[in-house]
């Protein structure tokens, strides 16, 4: 009977000397680390976020630096304006309780700009009413307002509108009064001239609250009070 062949290697026993077979051992896979890779991936991350931060940063404070030069150095002011006469033509009341009017009002605008100017565009449009009740409407001439100016903008308007008896009434009344209230509304559309470049459009609205003593046709007009209501808005 032929003997087991003898292993491929030994431990040699150092207290007998003998020779023994060594102990079993367990082969455990090894995995490769992906830890490495995942830093690396959020480094990289972490530089984007940084440099977004940073052009964001620099943007805002470019912004921030050519807005303060503008204030500083062009000192931009809000243009006024104000009804300054109202004269009316016509005011006449026809028997179908219709209402036929013509006014020519005499409005003052004024650029305390130094380095700014204005152009004032088409599509304008003033309404004088009373009561909620449209008088007559007309339209603004387009013009360019220079620096330092001021200029006196005639707008002749005409209407015709339902004048009922109520109104009829309460107008007799103002009239006796010599205190007749009535709304003037201008819409019109401007761009600021900065260096000879003009900017973009928006629409100006001035709402004036007036009250004078009479609207007798060819008469000196007397504008008793006035208030005005300026807002802006940007054209789309």
């Amino acid at each position: 009977m032929s003997s087991a062949p003898p292993p491929p290697y030994v431990v040699l026993s150092e207290n007998s000397g003998s020779l023994q077979p060594p102990p079993y051992r367990r082969n455990v896979p090894r995995y490769q680390s992906t830890h490495h890779h995942k830093s690396g991936r959020g480094r990289r991350c972490l530089k984007c976020v940084c440099c977004c931060y940073c052009f964001l940063f620099l943007f805002l404070f470019l912004i921030s630096s050519l807005v303060l030069y503008f204030y500083t150095f062009y000192k931009p002011q809000i243009p006024t304006y104000q009804v300054q006469d109202l004269d009316v033509q016509s005011f006449d009341l026809q028997p179908d309780f219709s209402l036929l009017t013509e006014f020519l009002v005499t409005v003052r605008a004024e650029n305390p700009n130094e380095n700014i100017g204005f152009i004032y565009g088409k599509d304008s449009a003033v309404t004088v009413s009373y009561k909620d009740s449209t008088l007559c409407t007309g339209n603004l001439p387009s013009f360019h307002q220079g620096h330092k100016n001021i200029t006196m903008i005639k707008v002749l308007l005409r209407g015709k509108s339902e004048f009922g008896s109520g109104l009829q009434e309460t107008l007799m009344q103002n009239k006796n009064s010599g205190h007749i209230p009535l709304l003037v509304e201008v819409n019109m559309p401007v761009s600021i001239v900065v260096a000879e470049i003009p900017t973009r459009q928006f629409t100006v609205f001035v709402n004036c609250s007036l009250v004078v003593d009479n609207l007798s046709p060819n008469k000196k007009i007397g504008i008793l009070s006035s208030e005005y209501d300026v807002g802006y808005s940007l054209r789309v």
